[in-house]
């Protein structure tokens, strides 16, 4: 790894007042020039080898349900590859999503690859920390296209200040929670924001915020790599699902409901 990439992944960003208050109104920002082209290439690279490497169900689309069809998805690449580990331990983004968060240090949740495939599908309405055992709302996560993704690759939508919204909030991603929300959040006279992404531009939404994707309309692969962070302290919440279940057992093996998440998958990062 050059020094121009190990810099980048480890040199600070100072978010402005305007820039932190906005995220917190909004509960999404928009961040231009994070990566150089160099270094997203770099990314891009290493993440795509694993993401090839390790996906395993290549179902047609057309055998697949709304999820399967959405995107690929491989979680925690940093475990299989040191290269993986030094983009997912970046200090620049874990700082960027504490100040974004306005606590004083992140801990890791895991990581997560979405690769959208050529003809894939939308990504329905929904809110990631449904699928969380987390006791707070002090949790984000970075979306970070490995390429500039315009309208027809699926850039995320963000629906600005959702996470306010409750309804909505018991529903995994599915056609079920695609109708309820679009229904509920356009009821609610909240604003949806769908843009496209620059390269080197990444976004960091709430864990609470809603969110979807539109269909990738191209024959080109839309590479994404997401890390998701909590704060520092968070800690173990009774799992209201079996899907928090699943995550307690997958991505913090060994916590105890009540106590600070502190194990080996879950290191604190800045």
């Amino acid at each position: 790894m050059s020094s121009h990439i190990t810099d980048q992944l480890s040199a600070p960003l100072k978010l402005t007042k305007e820039q932190i208050a906005t995220f917190r109104e909004n509960g999404f920002i928009k961040l231009k020039e994070v990566f150089s082209a160099q270094v997203l290439g770099y990314m891009d690279k290493i993440i795509s080898s694993e993401v090839e490497r390790l996906t395993t169900d290549r179902l047609p689309l057309d055998q697949r349900d709304t999820y399967g069809k959405a995107f690929l998805q491989v979680m925690n690449l940093w475990t299989c590859s040191e290269e993986v580990r030094e983009i997912v331990f970046s200090r620049r983004l874990a700082g960027l999503a504490a100040q974004l968060l306005e606590i004083e240090s992140v801990r890791l949740y895991h990581d997560q690859a979405l690769y959208k495939e050529p003809g894939g599908g939308h990504t329905p309405w929904h809110a990631d920390q449904y699928y969380w055992p987390l006791s707070s709302d002090r949790t984000v996560t970075a979306w970070i296209p490995l390429q500039a993704t315009p309208p027809e690759l699926g850039p995320l939508e963000f629906s600005s200040g959702s996470y306010k919204l409750t309804t909505g909030r018991d529903k995994p991603i599915s056609d079920e929670s695609q109708e309820l929300l679009r229904i509920t959040l356009e009821s609610e006279g909240y604003h949806h924001i769908a843009e496209p992404f620059d390269a080197g531009e990444i976004s960091f939404h709430l864990g609470w915020l809603f969110h979807r994707a539109a269909p990738n309309r191209t024959n080109r692969m839309r590479k994404v790599m997401t890390v998701i962070y909590m704060d520092s302290l968070m800690r173990l919440k009774e799992p209201a699902n079996d899907h928090q279940i699943n995550d307690w057992n997958t991505w913090c093996p060994g916590a105890r409901i009540g106590e600070i998440i502190d194990t080996e998958l879950n290191p604190v990062l800045c």
